[in-house]
């Protein structure tokens, strides 16, 4: 049985920039299969839990750096923190660069490039302890990680609307709070009990990863009109426009208040993530490296169970509207950040790990919102990938700073730092307490 012609609409050559018009033409994500939909939802959450297997390879590595004498000297934990800086400071330009191309040319080829380059760059660390070689592998890793976030942002967005995201992208976001969470144990029982070298966490870590893309490979689609004539067009349709959109996402006031907000959010998250053991051998030296490794587990458990709660009162309590529940997340971490060092001091197991839970709770809530949900409702269908992009890069540049101050401040200066930005971050986003998404972000 022959096809039926779809019907012409669309100029047949020299497409213009995507306009809302077009995009109302492709298929509403509520018309996708079922199957399909969740299908989607599953490669890209395995996805980017998988790039997490390469990025806390270096954080579960610093225990082994630090204790071996040969590299004690030209590896120290300041050269470790300016490392961090390094990578972070790449990761933030690559956020600016990947979210743009994947409304371009689409999620999937932005993603394999990134997945590829992570797992080269974490094979180069395993393999070498040169200084050089670990900066210079680091800002490959850097821009390699980067090309994730906004990319499958995108990818969620054209698949469910906006009715659903507070709900399905909060469950979605839980794959960077897994990621954070199983890694480092992962990682660090094969690097200190199975293999007893650090070398291994990264070794391990790049193989898990490789094991991701070959799903990825197999099962991920960009949208749901990527098949037949229509997916031609819409196809045509990502390669046009980039600076247009570009420069239109500049200009959105809250597309600058989400980033000036995870600017602001994002330094606590990552000191703990990428400093987590460490902060926790600091605070109780008595528990050893996979005590270090696993106390951290508190966080990343709290932060999988956040975004699906904040999702759910996103969308139901406050009627898709992402900044109330945002703005009380940061005011939570706000007071539970400048408690932690005195509460810590009793140096107590169960104290550390509450703490730990409860900021998890509130820092990985604001996160999902401000980074996901927000970027992908405020950005509509035509430049999800460029808000994401955008808003995650401002995020990325306060990362830096999480990454390079614990190598720097005592532990009483860090978290009164962290303390202040939580709040500052609560404040800009209360003016946009009401604000919803336009109409053509709907789908």
């Amino acid at each position: 049985m022959a096809e039926t012609d779809p019907p012409v609409t669309d100029p047949p050559t020299n497409d213009p920039p995507v306009t809302t018009r077009e995009a109302q033409r492709t298929v509403h994500p509520q018309l996708v299969s079922p199957r399909l939909r969740w299908q989607i939802f599953a490669v890209t959450w395995i996805a980017y839990a998988g790039f997490y297997f390469v990025r806390q390879a270096f954080s579960v590595a610093k225990l082994g750096i630090l204790d071996d004498p040969v590299l004690s000297h030209t590896l120290n934990e300041r050269v470790l923190g300016v490392i961090d800086a390094v990578y972070l400071a790449a990761y933030a330009l690559g956020q600016f660069v990947w979210g743009a191309w994947s409304d371009r040319f689409g999620p999937r080829v932005v993603v394999i490039t990134g997945m590829v380059g992570a797992i080269g760059a974490g094979l180069l660390m395993g393999a070498s302890s040169a200084l050089l070689v670990f900066g210079g592998a680091m800002v490959l890793q850097g821009l390699a990680q980067s090309a994730g976030w906004a990319p499958l942002c995108k990818n969620m967005g054209s698949f469910f609307p906006v009715a659903e995201r507070g709900r399905v992208l909060g469950f979605w976001s839980t794959n960077y709070a897994f990621g954070g969470l199983a890694a480092p144990p992962f990682l660090g029982w094969l690097a200190y009990s199975v293999f007893d070298s650090w070398h291994a966490a990264f070794f391990c870590g790049s193989a898990t990863l490789a094991v991701v893309l070959v799903l990825f490979v197999l099962f991920q689609r960009n949208a749901p009109e990527e098949k037949g004539s229509s997916g031609e067009r819409a196809a045509k349709k990502q390669r046009g426009g980039g600076l247009a959109l570009y420069r239109k996402t500049l200009r959105d006031p809250m597309v600058l208040t989400l980033g000036a907000a995870y600017f602001l959010l994002k330094p606590a998250r990552y000191a703990i993530l990428l400093w987590g053991p460490v902060l926790v051998s600091q605070r109780l030296p008595d528990v050893g490296k996979v005590g270090a490794t696993v106390i951290p587990i508190a966080f990343g458990a709290a932060g999988v169970v956040a975004p699906i709660a904040v999702g759910w009162v996103s969308d139901k309590l406050f009627q898709s509207r992402r900044v109330p529940a945002c703005v009380l997340s940061l005011a939570l971490l706000t007071v539970v950040l400048g408690l932690f060092i005195p509460l810590t001091a009793t140096d107590n197991v169960g104290v550390m790990v509450a703490l730990l839970a409860v900021i998890g709770l509130s820092v990985y809530a604001a996160d999902s919102m401000i980074s996901c949900v927000a970027a992908v409702d405020f950005g509509t269908e035509d430049a999800a990938g460029t808000t994401a992009g955008l808003v995650n890069g401002c995020g990325s540049i306060g990362a830096i700073l999480g990454g390079l101050l614990p190598g720097f401040l005592s532990g009483s200066a860090l978290f009164l730092i962290f303390s202040i930005a939580a709040a500052l971050a609560g404040a800009v986003m209360i003016p946009h307490w009401n604000r919803r998404p336009g109409p053509a972000a709907a789908q």
